[in-house]
């Protein structure tokens, strides 16, 4: 029989003894050595098995554990004990009749397990003896980063760069955790924590999709769109179409969502004339929107044409641009 050690990593991330067949089967066979106690060795032991934790080097003893009873399990701590395998590994390698090293995973991460990580960051950061700035902040002080944040994915979505997509989402999910985990702190009654978040997003796709969740019959997109839109109709109970309207998105997006919430609503209520306003300011915003109404009409977003003829300009500037002057 090969003399071997298995190397038993499992994931920090998931409740203690939450093992694999194969992984219950092997700790309860053979010996089990680990580095420290652990809420893992305390569901090992429980569970009908012995752990003995080593207190310095590990190598020798896993090695002696082996040339007693032919197989030794190292319980590896939540880091995954690298050093102490790459130690075995070299160790084997110069001596390969000493055992046999074999890799083996009693739990993986589930998808979205990194999140876990964030939530605790976040929640270390924002607590007594964390970080000053963000135990000072509020909703209202953070509200201009996550409109900032967003912009800065939006950059990256439209210049095709998914690796700064990927970055600057990270920075978006960072407002959200941190508005959550500042919910916290409020009133009895009025907080609310990252669950609540997650907890309201799951139940909201699950009503809004029945096509997926539900067995509804799925349809084309317009009626499955159509079918969304009624749905968060009968949630929200509003009592007017422009009830939802983000009033804080900057004007010209306001006015093109403000239009077409209108015309899917049947209504056709003309903008106001220019000519008829009795100030400059109003004129000039009568002419804005029919322009923006005038666009919609024409299947364009005014949106991003301001925006490419705007980057248009500013590149036209930077080419005539004198040279910023030598430092020295």
């Amino acid at each position: 029989m090969t003399a071997r050690i298995v190397l038993l990593v499992t994931s920090p991330r998931l409740p203690a003894g939450l093992l694999t067949a194969a992984a219950w089967d092997v700790v309860r066979r053979h010996p089990v050595l680990t580095g420290a106690e652990s809420e893992l060795v305390t569901a090992v032991r429980q569970a009908g098995a012995e752990v003995a934790v080593v207190d310095g080097p590990a190598t020798q003893r896993l090695l002696d554990t082996v040339a007693e009873h032919g197989t030794a399990v190292w319980l590896a701590g939540p880091a995954g004990d690298e050093a102490l395998a790459r130690e075995l590994g070299l160790r084997l390698a110069r001596e390969p009749g000493l055992a046999e090293m074999e890799l083996m995973y009693g739990s993986w991460d589930p998808p979205g397990a990194r999140l876990l990580d964030a939530v605790a960051v976040l929640d270390r950061l924002a607590s007594p003896g964390g970080d000053p700035w963000k135990r000072a902040q509020t909703h209202r002080s953070l509200a201009g980063y996550l409109l900032e944040e967003s912009y800065e994915a939006y950059d990256a979505i439209d210049a095709d760069d998914t690796d700064a997509l990927r970055e600057e989402l990270g920075d978006v999910l960072l407002q959200v955790v941190l508005h959550a985990r500042l919910a916290e702190e409020l009133p009895e009654g009025e907080r609310w924590s990252i669950d609540d978040v997650a907890g309201g997003l799951v139940d909201k796709m699950i009503r809004r999709n029945p096509h997926v969740f539900a067995g509804a019959e799925a349809g084309t997109l317009e009626e499955i769109t159509e079918n969304w839109e009624r749905i968060k109709r009968a949630e929200k109970a509003r009592t007017s179409v422009l009830d939802g309207v983000a009033l804080s998105q900057p004007a010209l997006a306001l006015a093109t969502q403000i239009l077409e919430r209108a015309a899917r609503a049947g209504m056709s209520v003309p903008p106001p004339l220019a000519d008829t306003q009795v100030d400059a300011e109003a004129r000039l915003g009568a002419s804005l929107l029919a322009t923006v109404a005038a666009a919609r009409e024409a299947g364009i977003n005014p949106e991003a044409a301001l925006r490419r003829t705007t980057l248009a300009y500013a590149e036209a500037l930077r080419a005539v641009e004198p040279p910023p002057a030598d430092p020295r």
